[in-house]
């Protein structure tokens, strides 16, 4: 029985320069959704919040992210978490800075001249090689953050994930609890 594969859609936006001024967020997701990267921590008081306690992994990862900004001209890293099998991030392009490149009809620059995608792949590719494994999907998911307030629903979202998945995941880890 000869099964058809679903034809993969291509992630990224068709015609988009993914190194135009803006925000982007963008999600990179451990592959097949192993929680390596650390656990989320309940129970130290009514009033603390769960927090990410990170793993080894996961410190690779935050060492990582924070460098982006120290090899990338005009890129800044606004926000993030590091979660048990997947990190959400927000990097922002404060200016254009990208030479066209010729590639047939469009005029556009090649996605793999964008600045978001060689971020992202020179990201895996350093961690993986740390790890000496490859730990990412193949792709990630990326959104363009269109006006203020949808930064500002991003921002909430990033800071809530730890919170909202210490009640609705099953990797959570109680203080105090070894097992």
């Amino acid at each position: 029985m000869d099964k058809k594969l679903p034809k993969r859609k291509h992630p990224r936006l068709k015609g988009y320069n993914y190194s135009s001024v803006g925000a982007y967020f963008i999600t990179i997701c451990v592959e097949d959704m192993r929680k390596i990267l650390g656990e989320i921590i309940v129970g130290r008081g009514d009033l603390d919040a769960p927090y990410m306690q990170l793993s080894n992994y996961g410190l690779i990862v935050q060492k990582y992210l924070e460098q982006i900004e120290l090899h990338y001209k005009d890129v800044f890293i606004d926000k993030y978490v590091v979660m048990p099998n997947h990190i959400h991030v927000i990097i922002r392009i404060s200016r254009d800075n990208i030479t066209p490149i010729d590639n047939g009809a469009s005029g556009l620059p090649r996605p793999t001249n964008h600045k978001i995608p060689t971020i992202m792949r020179a990201f895996k590719k350093l961690t993986d090689k740390e790890f000496g494994f490859n730990m990412w999907q193949t792709s990630y998911y990326d959104h363009v953050v269109r006006d203020e307030v949808d930064y500002l629903r991003i921002w909430q979202y990033i800071d809530n994930n730890p919170i909202k998945c210490a009640y609705d995941c099953d990797y959570v880890k109680m203080e105090g609890n070894e097992s």
